[in-house]
Order: C-alpha cells, then sequence, then structure tokens
C-alpha cells in the first residue's frame, strides 16, 4: 500500500500540489515514518467569549475546545495506517500548549473507494472521525488551488450517540473551511481552519506555520500498518 488517503482522494490532481505539499500528504500505510510538526498558530481557538462556557461542556471529546490564544506553540502528529475496518487512514493528533494547559485535538481520516463513473477512474471519498471517541463523523471535499494549495471542506456531519446515527441538519450543522500551503519566503508549511455554523458564525479558528519532518518508527513500537497505541482514540466507529 503505497498511497496516502489524499492521493486515493485527489487522483491525477494530487500531483498539482506544490512539491512541499506533496511530500506531506503522501504519507502512505506500510512506509515505516511518521509526521512531526512543530510551529505556532497565530491564532487558535474561540473568538467570541459568549460561547466558551458551551464548548467547555464538549472539552472531553478533545475536538472542540473554549480556550482562545496568539502566539500558541504546537505540535502535529500524522500517522498513515490501515483503520481496524480495513480502510486505508491518516490520523492526525494535535497537542496545543495553551499557558492554562494543554489540549489534545485529534481525528482520523479514511478513504472509501467510490466506483469511477461510467467506468472512469475510481476517486475515494474521505470520511473524518473526530475526537476521542469519534463521535462526530463529517464527509471531506479535498480539492487544489491554482496556487498549488489544497483546500478542504467538510460537510454532512453526523453525531454517533449509541446505536443512533443523527445527521445534523443544515441550519445547525459547523462546516469547516481549511487550506494549507507552503510559504517558500519563510520556508515553512502554513494552515488556516474556520469553523463556522450558520447561526452563531465563527465558532473555532486556527491559523500558523509550522515545521515539519519524518521520523522514523522505532523497532517494535508498530505492527505492519497501526497506529501506535499512544495515538489511538478510546473508541473506533466503523459507522460513516
Amino acid at each position: 500500500m503505497n498511497s496516502g488517503v489524499y492521493q486515493l482522494a485527489l487522483r491525477d490532481e494530487f500531483n498539482k500540489l506544490s512539491q512541499e505539499l506533496q511530500d506531506y500528504f503522501s504519507l502512505a500505510p506500510g512506509s515505516g515514518t511518521y509526521g512531526i510538526g512543530e510551529g505556532v498558530f497565530d491564532v487558535v481557538g474561540c473568538r467570541q467569549r459568549w460561547l466558551r462556557p458551551l464548548l467547555a461542556l464538549t472539552g472531553n471529546e478533545e475536538a472542540f475546545f473554549p480556550e482562545y490564544g496568539e502566539g500558541i506553540p504546537f505540535r502535529i502528529e500524522n500517522h498513515a495506517h490501515v483503520d481496524p475496518f480495513g480502510r486505508p487512514a491518516l490520523t492526525a493528533r494535535r497537542e496545543i500548549y495553551f499557558p492554562s494547559g494543554t489540549r489534545l485535538f485529534h481525528d482520523t481520516t479514511s478513504a472509501l473507494e467510490v466506483p469511477g463513473k461510467d467506468g472512469g477512474q475510481a476517486r475515494a471519498r474521505l470520511v473524518d472521525h473526530v475526537g476521542r471517541y469519534r463521535r462526530l463523523v463529517t464527509d471531506l471535499d479535498v480539492s487544489v488551488t491554482a496556487e498549488g494549495r489544497l483546500r478542504g471542506v467538510s460537510r454532512g456531519s453526523r453525531l454517533l450517540l449509541g446505536p443512533l446515527r443523527l445527521p445534523l441538519p443544515d441550519a445547525v450543522d459547523a462546516r469547516a473551511y481549511a487550506e494549507q500551503w507552503w510559504d517558500a519566503a519563510e520556508g515553512k508549511h502554513r494552515i488556516q481552519v474556520k469553523v463556522i455554523q450558520p447561526q452563531v458564525g465563527l465558532v473555532l479558528v486556527y491559523a500558523g506555520r509550522f515545521d515539519y519532518r519524518l521520523a522514523p518508527y522505532l523497532p517494535g513500537s508498530v505492527a505492519g500498518t497501526s497506529l501506535p497505541r499512544y495515538a489511538e482514540p478510546d473508541r473506533w466507529e466503523e459507522r460513516t
């Protein structure tokens, strides 16, 4: 297995990304390496003070958080693996170092193969399971801009609560708009993400820059294409 989930989703369009982004997003299961990014968020968190107490109620989910800060250091690890249901996946584990304490925010993006139309080339559908218990799931549409940036938009969120699968109506669903690019002048990766809910506006934002490198797994620490134990969620979810 030598393709990452973003390669499976973008197919030929993947080659339109800048070379630095191709290197970043080509991490594939079984490669024997994982990605480490370290940098600073210019802004991160919830800007709306009145909304922060509500986000504090979901802090244990490790998906949303009530803090807000500027100039906040962070670390991200990217692990390419096969999820427990046999799907190629990429788990991103983020540590955000607020003065009041460290917040963990993580998700797993899995690739589901979709047959090509009229016998054309198949293209994977990306599904993102968010948080410690993977109770929030969204579809992720990705594309490449004319400048060679990666753009992603989440849509069609669902809550998975016990046996229930609850699609969120458009009126209450929050969408994430993400863009990542290579800043040649700074020699760093740049990222900007905004989560917007139609009724309340901007729920969460993070934007900043970081350095990125690949590191080998220690011998015996990862079995084949699995995920290191410390990066695993508390619960896996097969439903999409």
